[in-house]
């Protein structure tokens, strides 16, 4: 890889730049997707799920499977800044992101929003995924509702069909008393479309009781009161603000030429204006002579921003964007008809609405890579690696039993001062020195589980701290060991620069402090961490030998993270499943260690890379006890279940089943999903420790709290004679 491509915005013109990626990869060139959300939502359908024709998977294009097909590294995150004369772009809370050439398709925001109240009190248009979550909230208060009243403002395209898509479902929901109007400072319904248009579509707002309310500017939002400009009022139960585009805030805080409006300069190339690494697409750009803001426009940059952007690393010559001076007009009427209009012709009916919802449904199928089951689809058959792609994280460590089998050989050297080591197996190891300190270390780290090496250095450094706190120790310091896959210096020192940022993330939030370490060169990117700190004393030591009957089991984090990112490798694992799992894998155990140690916890261990029975099982050896874990208790991440029902498993997955031989089984537990889970390899994963029943509710409570998803899974007793270690039930 030589050159950085950075792809900004999950707009109609990038998706197709990511399809057309999975189809032909650009050779020497590493990219990488930035989006605030993992969900691109296709605006041309949402009218038809607000009048109820679409459920939110119809209309949603999630980019992680597509990325993933496509080779492309993807990082969730708003773009704040863009600076050129250093080629980065700034994002929150990480360092910024370097590029040899960027693309923009970021969309607009909605117009308006700073009259008083509307931020308030209305749903607005844009971010459109955020309204789209908001609409199946107003459904419900529209559902069994006597009366309702529903104004849009803006009378444009969007504004016009959110009207009637608001009409049409407060009838699908059986609502007696409608009242839905359409409101604009404008003098003429459909600015920028032709007579004939605007004309049809007044007549069919009028014929579906829509009232129509122009040259009226808003004054104020007031709760459900809409203040005019004239002294009107209308009365709501709801308030839809579709006032035309403005431009978002990223290019008005960078250095880049843009017009009044803050909307980007853009030459017919798609270039920004000055910049030639640079390219913009869609609402955000502004074209001379300028183009309405329509979906279409950006449907139709789509190719040539993608042979562009080709031509420009490959030093070629790049094509010019010319746009369509006549298209297709589809508006969506809610009720199941539709008003299409070209060349000067404008029809209506329900023909008109299956061509539309033909045309749509045939834009999403380009780039769907999965079914509503999480399955591909026919555009997108399984991916078929080269070879087999064994898991990172800590699903690559070795299996549990290698690793005792090799410790058995080497023996172990009696050492008076060690506390915790090889002779008493633990999360980490323990020993006292001269002056009577105990002093508390570990080493941890693992492959690169994703394409972004700043959120692998903070993974590793959560997952390396994550043993002394599972001890009950504090840790003070850290120093890495970090293998970097590139040759070429400039690539190597800022791979390197986001592995320690991320981890320096992760470590001065939890007051540790990074004092050196070693990297060399590598097949791939290792990142590992050596951790240590301090334990009041060696009775204050959380060991694994700590558990006593009756004790309660609780899990401080969900599980799932190596299926989910098995199933990523395929290109097989939702956006916001994976969304979930890097959440929770970025979560510190300093707060649920602390929680452990006030509420009396006896013994603790992080789960790890041999997955909660292995790890549990080792406590229960070591404490001599036996377990009763209830599968229904167990908190999953999202879309574990699916995954484990779809049989996909970490490469980790067979060698910690192997676990399975100390195990007693309910067949009711052992014919669900859910059963395999036990043995999924975890990374950065929770802790499990034990404490008495009189504490465990206070244990949950305060680690709910605390921001942990904490659940009591089992319980200990007596380990008598029984062969086995752990029983597994369905519930508790």
């Amino acid at each position: 890889m030589t050159r950085e491509l950075v792809l900004v915005g999950g707009g109609h013109a990038h998706v197709q730049v990511l399809r057309r990626l999975a189809m032909a990869s650009l050779p020497g060139v590493h990219t990488t997707l930035v989006v605030d959300r993992p969900v691109a939502v296709y605006s041309g359908m949402v009218p038809g799920f607000v009048a109820g024709h679409y459920g939110v998977d119809d209309l949603a294009i999630d980019l992680r499977p597509l990325a993933r097909r496509a080779g492309v590294a993807m990082v969730v995150g708003a773009a704040t800044r863009v600076l050129p004369g250093e080629r980065r772009i700034e994002l929150p809370g990480r360092p910024p992101i370097a590029y040899d050439a960027a693309s923009f398709d970021v969309g607009s925001q909605v117009a308006g929003l700073d009259v008083p109240g509307a931020r308030e009190f209305a749903f607005a248009t844009r971010p459109i995924g955020r309204f789209v979550s908001a609409i199946g909230a107003l459904a419900e208060r529209m559902r069994g509702a006597q009366a309702f009243r529903a104004v849009v403002v803006g009378a444009g395209a969007a504004g016009v069909e959110l009207a009637l898509a608001l009409r049409a479902r407060l009838a699908r929901e059986g609502v007696a008393d409608v009242g839905v109007a359409l409101v604009d400072a404008a003098s003429r319904l459909l600015p920028g479309f032709s007579d004939a248009v605007a004309e049809r579509a007044a007549q069919a707002l009028q014929r579906r009781e829509v009232t129509l309310v122009l040259g009226a500017a808003v004054a104020r939002v007031e709760p459900g009161t809409l203040v005019l400009a004239h002294g009107g009022k209308l009365d709501f139960d709801a308030l839809v603000w579709a006032a035309g585009a403005a431009s978002v805030e990223l290019f008005r805080a960078s250095d880049l030429p843009t017009d009044e409006g803050g909307f980007v300069r853009v030459q017919r190339t798609l270039q920004v204006e000055g910049h030639d690494e640079l390219f913009a697409a869609g609402d955000c750009a502004r074209f001379e002579p300028p183009l309405a803001k329509a979906g279409v426009y950006a449907v139709r940059q789509g190719p040539v921003l993608d042979a562009n952007l080709r031509a420009f690393l490959a030093g070629g010559r790049l094509r010019r964007y010319r746009p369509q001076r006549e298209f297709l007009v589809l508006l969506n009427l809610g009720d199941g008809s539709a008003l299409g209009a070209k060349w000067g012709r404008a029809l209506e009916g329900p023909r008109i609405f299956a061509l539309k919802d033909w045309i749509d449904r045939g834009f999403m199928r380009r780039f769907q890579v999965l079914d509503a089951r999480a399955r591909p689809t026919r555009a997108f058959p399984p991916m078929q690696p080269d070879r087999e792609m064994r898991c990172g994280g800590c699903a690559a460590k070795l299996g549990e039993r290698t690793l005792q089998r090799a410790l058995a050989r080497v023996g172990v050297r009696h050492d008076p001062a060690v506390v915790l080591g090889l002779a008493t197996p633990d999360d980490a190891a323990a020993v006292t020195t001269a002056s009577g300190d105990l002093v508390v270390a570990s080493v941890d780290g693992f492959r690169a589980f994703t394409d972004d090496p700043w959120l692998v250095g903070r993974v590793a450094a959560v997952n390396a701290t994550s043993d002394l706190f599972a001890k009950g120790a504090t840790p003070r310091f850290a120093m890495a060991f970090v293998t970097i896959p590139d040759d070429e210096s400039a690539r190597a020192e800022e791979r390197l620069f986001q592995v320690l940022a991320g981890a320096r993330a992760a470590f001065d939030a939890d007051g540790v402090t990074l004092v050196g370490g070693h990297t060399t060169a590598g097949g791939e990117l290792t990142v590992g961490f050596a951790v240590w700190g301090s334990a009041a004393s060696p009775d204050a030591l959380l060991r694994q030998d700590g558990l006593a009957p009756g004790d309660l089991l609780i899990l401080t984090k969900p599980l799932g993270t190596g299926v989910l990112f098995a199933a990523d490798v395929q290109g097989r694992a939702r956006g916001q499943w994976i969304e979930a799992a890097i959440t929770s894998m970025c979560r510190s155990n300093a707060a649920a260690a602390r929680v452990a140690r006030e509420v009396g916890a006896r013994a603790a261990t992080d789960v790890s890379g041999f997955g909660l029975v292995g790890h549990l099982v080792a406590m229960l050896r070591a404490s001599q006890t036996f377990a009763h874990l209830a599968l229904d208790a167990l908190p999953l991440l999202p879309g574990t279940t699916t995954c484990l029902a779809l049989g996909l498993r970490s490469t980790a997955h067979p060698e910690n089943a192997k676990a399975r031989g100390v195990l007693r089984v309910d067949p009711a537990a052992a014919s669900r999903p859910e059963f395999d889970v036990l043995f999924d390899p975890q990374t950065s994963g929770g802790l499990l420790f034990g404490v008495v029943p009189a504490r465990a509710e206070e244990a949950l409570e305060r680690l709910r709290e605390a921001g942990d998803r904490a659940a009591c899974i089992g319980a200990v007793e007596e380990r008598a004679q029984q062969p086995a270690l752990l029983e597994i039930t369905l519930a508790p």
